[in-house]
């Protein structure tokens, strides 16, 4: 990484030592159950990407003078990105790389913000600031986003598919999103057999999809990236201010040598 995100050095009341280690300890006690925390303490441990627009941080919340804007609180354990505009440096991807997996990540948008959570780089599920409305759409929150055309101008060119509630919460507030992904499966020959699956889909508690099969990457991606047994979680950060912290994976099934020679 290029540009190393900087960590201020702040000293900490008791209160702060002690909760930092409740998170060390429940940190330590996910990874004896299978989790794989992708920390949010040092980006550079767990994230490739440029990361100039990050900053670590203790906590996040809206600007007291103005609501589509984040506030970086010092700290450790979550990760802002305070941008206005699309930038190229502004995405993370984990340097793991994964199949079946669940996950579990907590976000922060402020008001008008979005970003997203794109399993193996391909597949996302949309993160915006969508509280309140009555029927949403793909391209909502919890969203599986719909694929796109950047030519003549960025369209979608399909439903996607829209959550079965919306369930997210008001701007400004931490939100959870649960996921269990099923990556496709493909024979000896690189073929695939099997597209792949968000299982389930649970935003703040909710379910919001289930059993849902992903017969072509979303977005964009599915003109220009192929399909693969194996990929990285990526973080959306390049579309507006967003926080994420305590983001964990948990490997939950076999991938065969042939599926894992799969580019």
């Amino acid at each position: 990484m290029k540009h190393p995100i900087a960590v201020s050095t702040v000293v900490l009341p008791v209160a702060g030592l002690l909760l930092i280690l409740g998170i060390f300890v429940s940190s330590a006690a996910a990874e004896d159950q299978g989790w794989i925390t992708l920390s949010c303490e040092d980006a550079t441990q767990s994230w490739q990407g440029d990361g100039r627009d990050w900053t670590l941080a203790g906590d996040a919340s809206l600007a007291d003078d103005h609501t589509t804007n984040l506030v970086a609180k010092p700290g450790k354990g979550v990760l802002v990105n305070l941008i206005h505009k699309v930038s190229e440096f502004s995405n993370l991807t984990s340097k793991q790389t994964f199949g079946d997996i669940e996950a579990h990540i907590e976000f922060l948008i402020p008001k008008g913000s979005n970003g997203g959570v794109k399993f193996q780089g391909l597949y996302e599920i949309q993160i915006c600031d969508t509280h309140g409305k009555e029927k949403p759409s793909a391209a909502d929150c919890g969203g599986i986003y719909p694929r796109a055309e950047l030519a003549p101008h960025y369209r979608l060119i399909d439903e996607g598919f829209p959550p079965r509630t919306n369930a997210a919460k008001p701007a400004g507030q931490w939100q959870t999103l649960d996921v269990v992904f099923r990556a496709p499966r493909f024979d000896s020959d690189g073929a695939k057999t099997e597209h792949a699956r968000f299982i389930k889909v649970v935003l703040n508690d909710q379910l919001i999809h289930e059993n849902v099969e992903l017969k072509w990457p979303t977005g964009y991606a599915w003109r220009i990236k192929d399909e693969a047994a194996l990929g990285p979680l990526f973080l959306q950060g390049d579309h507006g201010p967003v926080a994420y912290r305590n983001v964990r994976v948990r490997p939950t099934g076999r991938v065969d040598a042939a599926s894992s020679e799969k580019p």
